[in-house]
């Protein structure tokens, strides 16, 4: 389960922030998170609880923002809505999609003490 890992460096982000800002607590953490991130959710919020646990970040509120995918396509030269790797373009059905949205995972904002 590499979502375990993933919340082990958002932990050292928010460690590293708290040094560098000085707060002392965290209360709310939002991440936004694209369908082709490979991330998934259910364990990512599992993680999350149990690498937090007695941290700056302990009970903190993960708000997971879900942004969406989009793609262009070379054969029709239109930016497309995607929903997996490798899925056809929904307008003209060719596999030759260059993803641009929608693979991105990052903290988008902190509520801190």
């Amino acid at each position: 389960m590499h979502e375990m890992s993933i919340c082990e460096g958002i932990l050292q982000v928010l460690e590293d922030q708290a040094k560098t800002q000085s707060f002392e607590r965290i209360k709310t953490v939002w991440l936004e998170i694209g369908p082709l991130a490979g991330v998934e959710l259910s364990a990512l919020r599992f993680g999350f609880d149990a690498v937090t646990r007695n941290s700056l970040a302990q009970d903190a509120r993960l708000v997971i923002i879900e942004t969406q995918g989009e793609a262009w396509c070379l054969e029709c030269a239109k930016t497309v809505a995607v929903t997996q790797r490798f899925d056809a373009c929904p307008d003209c059905g060719s596999y030759q999609l260059q993803i641009t949205r929608g693979d991105e995972m990052r903290i988008k904002e902190l509520e801190v003490e």
